[in-house]
């Protein structure tokens, strides 16, 4: 029998901005993050470097959509669940608003130096090409540049569209064609990296000759850790971790990791300032589904192999298996693909996370549908007072990180594998429905299969 949760206080949150509350810190989580924060021009990709415009009112503005709210959830058996709701942005309901706010204002401040424009070109499995194309309109629409100055061009997976959003970016005839939209067919959705960076680094001076921007591919961990940072400075400012208190483990959906990795990156930054005492480091939890279990395979066996998968078997209309509590104990399909924004394999990322959790602590586990389902009616009562509260029907959700995650917590502790008394704080990293946008309109993209194709996309020749 699963046991209930125990719900929280509503009334117990407290809200910050992430990107605008901590001046003092944020040049040192740069300088953390990046050996050469200046601009990169004509020896290698192109970078604008990491100096960001001066905070006026119409900068404030821009930043304004970077809030997080810290809210306790209640209690499961003898941990207390805290929510890190990184989800208040209305334009994309996931973490990574707050990165691409960072990577637009950086382009800004390019651009108001040089006098040059600026073209992002990322790929995405959803959500980062979502967060950037919303930065960019914000900043059009503060007025921090000029359409033809500022643009962005994004390629995702054809099996990602449910969760593409329509913008005035998209509607806009003029604006959606100085932002494309670019989808890949591909039996492969991570293939859309690989085509991208073929592109980039084949065509980044055609660009420059042909449209007059400098292209700037930004799918780097750099352009991720620094805001995540901050994940760590909001902590230790509303709810510090306390030698006298209970230890604590961050719990995390991931692909990669980027979070969690940024956010103990903050806590080196408060170590080196003096204010993080290092033996409270928590533990970290890497939640992850069938479809991607790369990060939790390789923490646990040290490569991606899936043949270290547990052997499922048919009973009952479902598949199951008991010999590893890491792995999910009942799914519909052993290779499902819960979400497709977890699609990375063989993430780079995996090493710096295993140091991290063989240095301080924590695990990974695995999660399917049917465990998410199973856990949802707990799940969404946790929720209900939330700004991010779960829809009645599962079948309207197109983001499903925050499930996952709370889930993996769920089955990690009933598994024993957090340690008893804890504190767990989980990041909510993302969540939306069917009713929390427009989906992109069908003629607001173009379908590419290779570099050749984007080149013809943007450049009008192969």
């Amino acid at each position: 029998m699963v046991a209930t949760p125990r719900a929280g206080s509503p009334n117990r949150s407290q809200h910050a901005n992430l990107l605008l509350d901590y001046p003092d810190l944020l040049p040192s989580a740069i300088a953390a993050c990046t050996d050469d924060p200046e601009p990169r021009v004509g020896s290698g990709p192109f970078s604008p470097g990491f100096h960001l415009p001066e905070a006026g009112d119409d900068v404030r503005a821009f930043f304004g959509a970077a809030t997080a709210r810290w809210q306790e959830l209640g209690h499961y058996q003898d941990h207390r669940v805290t929510l890190l709701d990184l989800t208040g942005n209305p334009g994309t309901q996931t973490t990574k608003t707050f990165a691409s706010l960072l990577i637009v204002a950086r382009a800004v401040e390019y651009i108001r130096r040089t006098g040059e424009s600026v073209m992002i070109f990322s790929p995405t499995s959803a959500n980062k090409g979502t967060a950037l194309r919303d930065a960019v309109l914000r900043a059009l629409d503060a007025g921090l540049a000029e359409p033809e100055q500022l643009r962005v061009t994004t390629v995702a997976p054809r099996g990602c569209l449910p969760k593409l959003r329509g913008s005035r970016l998209s509607t806009d005839p003029a604006l959606r064609a100085l932002n494309p939209v670019l989808v890949y067919p591909g039996a492969e959705p991570e293939g859309v990296k690989a085509i991208g960076r073929e592109f980039a680094d084949r065509n980044a001076d055609r660009v420059l000759t042909e449209q007059g921007c400098r292209l700037w591919f930004s799918l780097e961990l750099a352009n991720y850790l620094v805001a995540d940072t901050a994940r760590a400075f909001f902590e230790q400012t509303v709810d510090p971790i306390r030698a006298d208190g209970p230890q604590r483990l961050h719990a995390h959906a991931v692909s990669s990791a980027f979070g969690l990795l940024g956010y103990h990156k903050g806590l080196d930054v408060l170590e080196s300032a003096g204010r993080f005492d290092p033996a409270l480091r928590p533990a970290s939890l890497l939640v992850q589904h069938l479809g991607t279990p790369d990060m939790v395979l390789n923490l646990r066996h040290g490569d991606f192999d899936r043949s270290s998968l547990p052997a499922y078997s048919m009973d009952g209309g479902l598949y199951r298996q008991d010999s590893d509590p890491r792995f999910p104990q009942t799914t519909f399909d052993p290779d499902e693909v819960l979400d497709p924004t977890f699609y990375t394999h063989a993430p780079a990322t995996s090493p710096a996370m295993n140091a991290i959790i063989k240095g301080h602590g924590g695990d990974g586990i695995v999660v399917s549908l049917h465990e998410c389902l199973e856990r949802y009616p707990f799940v969404r009562e946790w929720l209900a007072p939330t700004g991010r509260p779960l829809p009645a029907d599962p079948r309207t959700l197109r983001e499903w990180s925050l499930t996952m995650a709370l889930t993996g917590v769920l089955n990690a502790i009933d598994r024993s594998l957090v340690d008893p008394g804890r504190d767990v704080v989980v990041h909510g990293s993302g969540s939306y429905t069917t009713a929390d946008f427009e989906p992109l309109a069908a003629d607001a993209v173009t379908e590419v299969r290779d570099a050749g194709d984007i080149a013809a996309a943007l450049l009008g020749s192969r």
